[in-house]
């Protein structure tokens, strides 16, 4: 029989190994489709050359990641009805060891006569044992190995609990900074995928945006646009919770935030009951780098480039039974672009000699746009035990971000025949020079109290509050000239738009997770949301007679939207057998909504009250760590301010934009089956699913008699979405890793308001290799491609982008240099999108600059010693549906 270490399989290869002398010359697509081929081969794979634990003079693993297993070679052992069982701790934080090796050494010698791999609780079990004097040997990537005295089974005693076996995490000093072994780039955990982005050089000096490309299932387009498995309804959360800064506006807040803070990117696709109704794709979760440990350490970061600039630093303090991590950086971005629009309106109403007609009307436009943005962010947090079982916490964070675009435009309007009804200027052929500003400011303030009633009871009980505040005050200013021979001393028409949004967010949480017994859980809570938004905007333009300015009444108002969310959840997890787990959940919310148009005295209220249930059946598989889950969950999506906020964008007169604020929420059924295991060196998850939305928020495109084209949105479709995804990493060797995405699914849209119905096959694949050069050198290369993308009314182009960085380890491990470059071959990325109504017919074209290089520095200091970290919990508001490719007149 053989069984696993927790030793990567990289060091397991001897020497002599064929595979290992030549597996890192193949070119790298052949290396990816090595990587699928042989995991699915599921061959035996060479004896280990060291005992568990890792090679000589190798660094610890770090605590807590799920290293891939090799194989070691074991004795014949004389079968029987013995049994050994016990679950496998971390000593200082009382957590499961998740996928632990046990060996089962006899009284006296080191080779093993049988063993197994912890599961994801855990828990272990020997069987089939025979009477005799037996001892046991846990291991773990990154903890010390224990060996077990001796373990008698007799006739009398064939069953031998262990209860719980607690192993003790371990560090390397070196220079007074604390290494701990790598962790591989992405992990396979039982209910979602995580992206080690720390251990990815090529991030160095980049940002958000940057990190979440290389996710699993996730795709960030060169316009920041984010979607998970093709679809932009998914929450994204900063350390478990939300944030006021990425509840404003998604694309933005990516390139604010410093990749260097971000430790890892969790893609959670079934989340159970306790998190709130979230998107139909899922939750991704950005943690940020942050310890728990005693001393005091930090880092400081300096990234210059041609596209975004950033410097940042970070401080963690610890003494005793208090905690301070504080964090601060600044950036800038450079963010030129150019579009070009061309559309046909049919049966536009023109006047030829005194009479009506209809003709079609043809619009050609250009922008040119220099974009700048600049910001800052700070975060502080403090943590205090006043006992053993008692932990308070309190984070503050606030970010600023001012950005504008200078925009030059050239509009063309022709009609086949006669001329519009109008003469004025907003329709004819012009130029304008036109200015859009925003300025950001949020702040988000949470305080926590955990109980826990000991290590061994796991039972805990929180409580969490936050308040957040997000503000954002935009303008745009257009000034109007001729097309032919313009006079820019005397403008023909001027139109400025000051906006101000604001959204405040208040939200108390209380959870509770109890045992019934070994293999029981249920966990209850409840929780509260209260939202005010209000959104005040006015538009002024040039009288043509006098060129004073006036207010425009209709383009004009406030609007106050409040929404009260209540909800309640309890979850049950059972194991049924030795193979099977199950967890039923149930969440019940009551959302109440009103609206109030303050001008016009007009106020709508809305009340409704939803039961989402949730299943997962779990099956443990015969291959260590190998695992089938089937999941179903029912989600509701509240729109948040981006499609409700009734403000009427128009300033091109021709396409014009504005929100809904009568929108309903979205449902969505999800179901998903996924496939987890470990082969020969290789993490594979595949996934397939479904997910179905009625009332489904869509962007509406309807055109007017005179050739307007308005954008909004509506509760118009009907969405099934039907996927399949596969993730795998690997690392053969010792020196290279590699890791891949193949996501492909196929989208139904149908309305019958409209009318209208699209349909296709959409996918995506990204590669993510890395290689050890030596003399602290390291190399990584990414790679990304995509589809179109269906939408209701159109379809969006396919694009790729590439990143190739170099990174050498400074100050004997304490600091490192990288470069990184970008898109080298290509100045620009070209994204299109069509669209099609029936009476209008759009090709849009933007060119977006994303040819980028940068240098980064970064360093990192202190000393930190070995702490019990504390299981943290965290507010987690993801039930609103959140703004793709917000503009500054949709923000909160």
């Amino acid at each position: 029989m053989k069984i696993f270490s927790a030793q990567p399989l990289a060091h397991v290869l001897t020497a002599g190994s064929k595979k290992a002398r030549n597996a890192h010359f193949l070119p790298l697509l052949a290396l990816a489709a090595i990587l699928t081929t042989e995991a699915a081969a599921q061959a035996p794979a060479a004896p280990a050359s060291r005992p568990a634990g890792g090679p000589a003079g190798s660094p610890t693993g770090a605590t807590g990641g799920a290293a891939v297993p090799p194989v070691l070679n074991t004795l014949p052992a004389p079968r029987g009805n013995g049994r050994i069982s016990g679950v496998v701790l971390d000593g200082a934080t009382k957590k499961p060891v998740e996928f632990a090796t046990v060996a089962l050494l006899p009284a006296s010698g080191e080779k093993p006569v049988d063993g197994t791999v912890a599961d994801g609780k855990g828990r272990f079990t020997l069987k089939g044992l025979a009477p005799g004097a037996y001892r046991l040997q846990f291991s773990f990537l990154g903890y010390s190995t224990v060996t077990q005295p001796v373990v008698t089974l007799a006739d009398s005693q064939m069953l031998v609990d262990l209860g719980s076996v607690e192993l003790k995490a371990t560090a390397q000093k070196l220079n007074e900074v604390t290494v701990t072994g790598e962790r591989p780039m992405v992990e396979s955990k039982p209910d979602r995928l995580v992206y080690n982005a720390a251990q990815d050089a090529s991030n160095q000096g980049g940002t958000a945006a940057d990190v979440l490309r290389k996710a699993p299932m996730v795709s960030v387009d060169p316009d920041g646009n984010l979607q998970l498995r093709g679809s932009g309804n998914v929450t994204i959360l900063i350390n478990g919770k939300p944030s006021a800064v990425v509840a404003g506006d998604v694309a933005t807040a990516l390139k604010q935030l410093p990749a260097d803070q971000i430790k890892s990117v969790e893609v959670i696709t079934s989340p159970s009951a306790r998190y709130d109704g979230e998107g139909s794709a899922g939750i991704i979760n950005i943690v940020l780098k942050e310890n728990n440990l005693q001393g005091v350490n930090g880092s400081a970061g300096l990234a210059l480039g041609t596209r975004n600039s950033n410097a940042n630093v970070t401080l963690n303090v610890r003494r005793g039974r208090l905690g301070l991590n504080a964090a601060l950086n600044g950036g800038a971005f450079y963010a030129p672009r150019a579009l070009e629009a061309s559309r046909v309106d049919r049966d536009v109403l023109t006047v030829v000699n005194g009479q009506s007609l209809r003709t079609t009307g043809r619009l050609f436009q250009r922008n040119d746009a220099r974009g700048m943005g600049i910001g800052s962010q700070g975060r502080i947090g403090l943590e205090y035990e006043p006992a053993p079982n008692h932990a308070l916490s309190l984070t503050f964070s606030s970010a600023l971000l001012t950005n504008r675009f200078d925009i030059d435009v050239h509009n063309r309007y022709t009609l086949d025949q006669g001329q519009p009804t109008t003469a004025h200027p907003l329709f004819g052929n012009y130029t304008r020079e036109q200015v859009v500003s925003n300025a950001v400011r949020t702040y988000d303030l949470m305080g926590a109290y955990t109980r826990s009633f000991g290590a061994k009871s796991r039972r805990e009980w929180t409580v969490l509050a936050q308040h957040s505040r997000n503000r954002r005050h935009a303008e745009y200013d257009v000034t109007q000239f001729p097309l032919q021979n313009p006079d820019f001393n005397n403008p023909q028409y001027r139109e400025q738009s000051p906006s101000l949004a604001r959204n405040l967010e208040t939200t108390l949480q209380t959870d509770y997770v109890h045992p019934l017994g070994e293999k029981q859980t249920v966990e209850v809570g409840a929780k509260m949301i209260q939202r005010l938004v209000f959104s005040d905007y006015e538009v002024f333009r040039t009288n043509l007679g006098t060129g004073a300015y006036g207010l425009e009444p209709g383009l004009t108002n406030k609007f106050d939207y409040d929404q009260d969310v209540l909800a309640g959840y309890a979850t049950y997890g059972t194991s049924l057998g030795k193979k099977y787990s199950a967890r039923l959940g149930a969440r019940v919310e009551r959302t109440d909504l009103r609206g109030n148009f303050q001008n016009q005295e007009s106020e709508f209220r809305v009340g409704y009250s939803n039961v989402l249930p949730n299943l997962a059946l779990t099956r443990t598989l015969r291959q260590p760590g190998s695992s089938l889950r089937a999941t179903y969950s029912r989600r509701i999506q509240r729109p948040s301010i981006f499609y409700l906020n009734p403000y009427r964008n128009e300033s091109d007169p021709r396409s014009i934009q504005q929100g809904n604020p009568r929108l309903d929420a979205e449902f969505t059924d999800n179901y998903e089956l996924n496939w987890s295991t470990f082969v020969k060196g290789a993490s594979i998850n595949v996934s397939g699913y479904a997910r179905l939305t009625n009332n489904a928020i869509e962007q509406v495109y309807t055109t007017d008699k005179s050739g307007r084209v308005l954008s909004t949105f509506g509760n118009v479709a009907r969405n099934q979405t039907y996927g399949l995804n596969l993730f795998a990493s690997a690392k053969h060797l010792p020196k290279w890793n590699i890791s891949g995405n193949l996501s492909a699914y196929y989208v139904y849209l149908s309305s019958p308001v409209l009318n209208t119905s699209n349909r296709g096959m959409v996918y995506s694949a990204n590669l993510n290799t890395g290689y050890q050069l030596g003399r602290g050198f390291s190399a990584r290369v990414f790679a990304m491609v995509n589809s179109p993308r269906i939408q209701l009314q159109g379809r969006n182009s396919p694009w790729q982008t590439y990143s190739l960085s170099l990174r050498k380890d400074l100050w004997k491990g304490k600091g490192d240099l990288t470069m990184n470059a970008d898109n080298l071959l290509n100045r620009y990325v070209r994204l299109a999108n069509t669209f099609e109504n029936g009476q209008s017919m759009s090709a849009n074209t933007t060119y977006v600059y994303n040819r980028g290089v940068r240098v980064a520095v970064a360093y990192r200091f202190g000393k930190v010693e070995n702490k019990p970290s504390r299981p943290k919990r965290s507010i987690r508001n993801d039930d609103q549906k959140a703004g793709e490719g917000e503009t500054d007149q949709g923000s909160n």
